[in-house]
């Protein structure tokens, strides 16, 4: 899978604090990093529709922690996939009669071209789902083989029909050392994982929550060679499993994505770990929802607000990006014109205060800067500070000379909006 380019990352004078941010599984402040590299896994998109603005805030929510890691000056190994195969991939390909290979790769180049344009830094391994099939046949057949997992006869009774052939599905009883990442009670376990793509009453679970690894082989489906397993397909929680393990080894620091992805889709793979013999993520990091007219905005409901669509109407996509920075991470939000307008008049007073020569001094600022991204990634607070040198800047100058180009190289590093 290609990735996108990496933009440039300015040098700053002096050097960011420790990074911490709130862990999902525990409600605490714990250093992101725990060595020299940080190392974060990224769940990516499935490519069946363009970027949406909650994707954008998902994504330029750990650039910022790549961004605050790298001013720390710490290694980062980053990690993200693609889900190039999956239901609803298949689906919106069939109702638009579009190849779904096809689908998935238009999308995925859309995506790319969204992310360069908001300045997200790429991640260094960049995988999808199909070219890593072989590494999820291997996972999956050695917890086959070790009692991990289990297989069901396919209820239309293709991929064979006895207990040796069929779906595969993990045990997750058979993983008691997985660590839990979610408060939900057994009710709300169930409800949210048939809302989330899972299949709670499929007849011969073993347990309604155990989660599929290989899907067998349907008609009209793509399929691939699994070896022991048969002709088939991967499942999606296995498949970040395997990706996040190849790429990074067996401990991730900051497993991360969007709330919605915390139950089922982090907890199972955290269990998936476990069960191939690698630690669980130390953090579970995740973003809120934005929001558009009152509900979550999602491509199953259809209420988007694309990026390419933006910038097809010419906004900056710097002004998207503070628009989104104008949010902590984690608080849930609302996209409207008046977030957006708000954008744009702080991006136009940040550039004309930096079109001079001179300036208050930048040093304070740009250690705020700092302060408000160490403290789980504070964006507002950070934006709060350049807005306090703007106003500043604008309404009694200075005489720092050079300060604007400090003050511009330092939103482009630690915000990434290029000014």
């Amino acid at each position: 899978m290609r990735t996108w380019p990496s933009p440039q990352i300015p040098q700053v004078p002096g050097r960011g604090g420790e990074v911490h941010v709130l862990d999902s599984a525990t409600g605490r402040l714990v250093p992101a990093a725990s060595g020299p590299v940080g190392r974060m896994y990224v769940c990516g998109i499935t490519p069946y529709d363009a970027t949406h603005i909650g994707h954008a805030a998902t994504y330029i929510a750990f650039d910022l922690l790549h961004r605050a890691w790298l001013d720390s000056g710490l290694l980062v190994e980053h990690a993200s996939n693609v889900t190039d195969v999956d239901d609803p991939l298949l689906e919106r390909a069939q109702q638009t009669g579009v190849r779904w290979e096809d689908l998935a790769a238009d999308q995925s180049a859309l995506f790319a071209e969204d992310m360069t344009a908001l300045g997200v830094i790429p991640p260094h391994t960049y995988l999808g789902a199909v070219e890593t099939i072989p590494l999820v046949v291997e996972a999956v057949s050695g917890m086959v083989h070790r009692g991990q997992a289990y297989r069901v006869p396919a209820e239309d009774g293709t991929g064979g029909g006895d207990a040796t052939s069929g779906d595969v599905y993990a045990d997750l009883a058979a993983v008691p050392d997985a660590p839990p990442i979610s408060d939900l009670d057994r009710e709300q376990s169930l409800a949210l994982f048939s809302e989330r793509g899972g299949d709670p009453d499929r007849p011969g679970k073993r347990d309604a929550l155990d989660p599929a690894l290989w899907r067998s082989e349907r008609p009209g489906e793509p399929s691939w060679d699994g070896g022991p397993l048969g002709p088939g397909r991967p499942g999606w929680h296995v498949e970040c499993t395997v990706i996040a393990r190849h790429s990074l080894g067996d401990q991730v620091d900051v497993q991360g994505g969007g709330r919605d992805l915390l139950f089922p889709h982090h907890q199972m793979s955290t269990a998936h770990s476990v069960a191939l013999g690698a630690h669980a993520p130390r953090v579970h990091v995740h973003a809120g929802m934005v929001g558009l007219d009152g509900e979550k905005m999602s491509k199953s409901k259809g209420n988007l607000v694309l990026v390419s669509a933006l910038r097809d109407a010419g906004v900056d996509p710097m002004a998207v990006r503070l628009a989104v920075l104008a949010h902590h991470y984690r608080s849930d939000w609302e996209w409207t014109d008046g977030v957006l307008d708000q954008a744009r008049d702080r991006l136009t007073r940040w550039r004309t205060a930096l079109s001079g020569n001179g300036g208050p001094d930048a040093g304070t600022t740009v250690e705020a800067v700092r302060a408000a991204l160490t403290d789980d990634l504070d964006a507002p607070a950070a934006l709060a500070a350049v807005d306090t040198w703007v106003d500043a800047a604008l309404s009694i100058g200075g005489e720092v000379e050079g300060a604007p180009g400090v003050m511009a190289r330092a939103i482009d590093a630690l915000l990434g909006v290029r000014m």
